[in-house]
């Protein structure tokens, strides 16, 4: 490799979906005005890669472990340790961590007979996000139990010495569905539900939430367990490819993944996940991260996820189009400097709007060597149904990354 060569990664979240009739029948990438990822794709290589073994969920942390080069088969233990790396929260050999939503669910049934109104409590804000967990766990945390404080609705539970065989569902993937048939099930179901349960009577009283409701918002009335394993043992990025990396992401999975791999990890003051996040911010963190001598910078931009899981449309393509515009618009002017360089865009999954959660079909990328066609000079343009066209299908996320890096 070059000595001076630098590799940066733009991951849209959840960017690849299906047609939709409201778009004309394309999907959003094809809608969204993308001329920089156009320019990519334009330049260099492109094609469908396939994150998500098959007998593995399509979450974002099995897929981005695959965007960044480890096999999901041999290094996933499970969402929420990731998650805990990142937070800062050691964990036993013994440990299970748990991600524990807060959602809203509807008022006036009994507990299993309430829908799953929203996975992220109208998005609620850290500050009050925090005030809540810290009643839960001052009320439901023990010896063996204990509740952390995470970003807005994104929380941990861990249980010392718990169970690896609980059965659980993502609370973003039974929006609107009553939530009976998704309760907590196998190893620790009891003890599970029962802290579901309980954190209702608490929560639903709590002054943040009579406040919310008061000012028209969504409470986060319950917490909701998923995402459970143990602590990860992942190879240092710098060992298992030669080079030095950082990870820049409003997410604490992201975060987590790249603190296990030895990778540093960049904050971004207003980056929040979610539309309103920094998207600028981001992109000049990665080209100061890479001009002090860092050779590989993961981005990773949640906010088309966030859409897709909402269900809206619109929102989905204001986010594809900003991060096109703010991340990789504004990194490929910063890479003009640099005599040899890789910079590749992809998602880690689709998030199709039409069932609101995440599918593990392969998903479009590209990525160019050393230059990238002027604006307006574009060839051919950057969606699912193009990278379809390319003919070139690789079958898991580190083939990817070596080809990508150019070791093979």
């Amino acid at each position: 490799m070059k000595a001076r060569s630098r590799y940066v990664i733009v991951l849209g979240d959840g960017m690849a979906d299906t047609p939709r009739p409201e778009l004309g029948g394309l999907t959003p990438l094809q809608y969204a005005g993308t001329p920089h990822m156009d320019r990519v794709a334009a330049s260099g290589v492109m094609g469908l890669v396939r994150t998500v073994p098959e007998g593995l969920p399509p979450g974002s942390d099995v897929a981005n472990l695959s965007v960044m080069g480890y096999d999901p088969l041999r290094y996933y233990t499970g969402r929420s340790p990731l998650e805990a790396v990142s937070m800062g929260v050691e964990l036993g050999a013994a440990d299970i961590a748990f991600r524990c939503n807060l959602v809203t669910l509807s008022a006036g049934e009994p507990y299993r007979a309430k829908t799953m109104v929203d996975y992220s409590a109208g998005e609620i804000s850290a500050e009050e996000a925090r005030e809540l967990i810290r009643a839960v766990d001052e009320q439901l945390g023990g010896d063996k139990i204990r509740f952390y404080p995470g970003i807005s609705y994104r929380h941990l539970m861990v249980w010392a010495d718990g169970p690896a065989g609980s059965r659980l569902t993502p609370p973003h993937d039974i929006s609107g569905r009553l939530i009976a048939d998704y309760l907590p099930d196998g190893d620790g179901r009891e003890e599970l539900r029962d802290l579901m349960y309980r954190s209702w009577e608490i929560l639903s009283r709590h002054p943040v939430n009579l406040a919310r409701v008061a000012r028209g918002l969504r409470p986060a009335n319950s917490i909701w367990f998923w995402g459970q394993g143990k602590k990860p043992l992942l190879p240092p990025f710098t060992e298992t490819y030669g080079l030095s990396g950082a990870v820049i992401s409003a997410v604490d999975l992201i975060k987590g993944i790249g603190i296990c791999a030895g990778m540093e990890v960049i904050e971004v003051p207003g980056a929040t996940g979610n539309i309103h996040t920094n998207f600028r911010g981001k992109a000049l963190a990665a080209l100061e991260a890479l001009a002090r001598g860092v050779e590989f910078v993961y981005v990773h931009v949640e906010a088309p996820d966030e859409a897709g899981h909402q269900g809206d449309t619109q929102l989905k393509v204001q986010a594809i189009e900003a991060v096109d515009r703010l991340v990789l618009g504004e990194i490929l002017k910063g890479l003009e400097e640099y005599p040899s360089y890789r910079v590749m865009v992809l998602p880690d999954h689709p998030t199709p709007i039409s069932i609101r959660t995440h599918s593990s079909d392969p998903v479009p990328f590209a990525f160019a060597v050393d230059a990238v066609v002027p604006d307006g000079r574009t060839v051919r343009p950057y969606s699912e149904e193009a990278a379809l066209a390319a003919n070139l299908f690789l079958p898991d996320g580190m083939g990817l990354m070596r080809r990508f890096l150019g070791i093979e």
